[in-house]
């Protein structure tokens, strides 16, 4: 079965990067590429029952003009939607992606993802959603809810595209991170980058031993990577690891058992990728 780099774009300031990303996505991966706006009816504005109010039920018009209203304001927001969508598969068609699909969904977004997981091979989305203002806002609730709901590789962007040069593997030597590792030595989407294995904790016999395994595995791969221990807490190594090597793209697995699973299921989720200023995928 054919999977796709799915997409998902809204009206937020990422919707920019998260299509380029996708598309960077689909080219290395030689994967076909969706595009999904998901109208979520519990997000939407919507006709509240006021047929309770002091003289309101008796005001049939008003109450009319109010579920008129209501539907104007969806049939807006599917148009807004398709708009959305018909401007993503254009920018995606000038950046060399061969004819990429679109999807508008009713219903909510995890659900439609989850609904979407058996045919998507990487899932791409931004940070936050479109209720959020600023590009480096609060890490929007539903993308802690994907990363726990899916069981696919998840790319969530911030900021502007720019094609990774250099990225970086937090390893910790748990099954999920190796697993992650024989996952990026199967991979064609960093073939030709800067590999970095990064492995937060003492320069031990044990954690050499683990890091050099990891090392050896991309190696057989033909693929060269740069390992390095280094010591301190994992949410400020880790970024200061990022801004000291110029890294462009981090890459952690999604459930660990050390300290960086608590990156991913805790509140230190956002701190980790606000202070990384990078995008972050996710392994499952």
């Amino acid at each position: 079965m054919t999977t796709n780099v799915l997409a998902c774009i809204d009206g937020s300031s990422h919707a920019t990067a998260v299509c380029d990303w996708a598309c960077w996505a689909s080219q290395r991966l030689a994967a076909p590429l969706s595009f999904i706006h998901v109208l979520d009816k519990a997000r939407q504005p919507g006709l509240a029952d006021l047929s309770g109010s002091i003289g309101l039920g008796s005001q049939e018009h008003l109450l009319e003009e109010l579920a008129e209203l209501d539907e104007k304001r969806g049939k807006l927001a599917r148009e807004q939607g398709r708009i959305m969508l018909a401007a993503a598969r254009e920018r995606a068609i000038d950046d060399g992606v061969a004819e990429p699909a679109t999807l508008q969904r009713h219903g909510g977004l995890v659900d439609t993802l989850v609904e979407l997981e058996p045919d998507t091979r990487l899932l791409v989305l931004g940070r936050h959603g479109e209720e959020s203002a600023s590009a480096y806002a609060h890490l929007g609730s539903h993308v802690e809810q994907v990363i726990r709901a899916l069981h696919r590789p998840i790319l969530v962007t911030q900021g502007e595209f720019k094609a990774p040069q250099r990225i970086m593997l937090a390893f910790d030597g748990s099954a999920t991170t190796r697993k992650g590792v024989e996952m990026l030595a199967k991979s064609p989407l960093f073939n030709g980058l800067e590999l970095h294995l990064v492995l937060v904790g003492a320069d031990t016999d044990d954690n050499r031993e683990q890091i050099n395994w990891a090392q050896n595995t991309l190696a057989q791969a033909g693929i060269q990577a740069h390992a390095a221990i280094v010591p301190g807490e994992v949410d400020k190594a880790l970024p200061q690891y990022q801004q000291d090597n110029g890294i462009d793209l981090m890459v952690m697995g999604a459930y660990g058992h050390s300290r960086i699973r608590q990156l991913l299921v805790g509140s230190t989720t956002t701190a980790m990728i606000r202070s990384a200023r990078v995008p972050l995928l996710v392994l499952r």
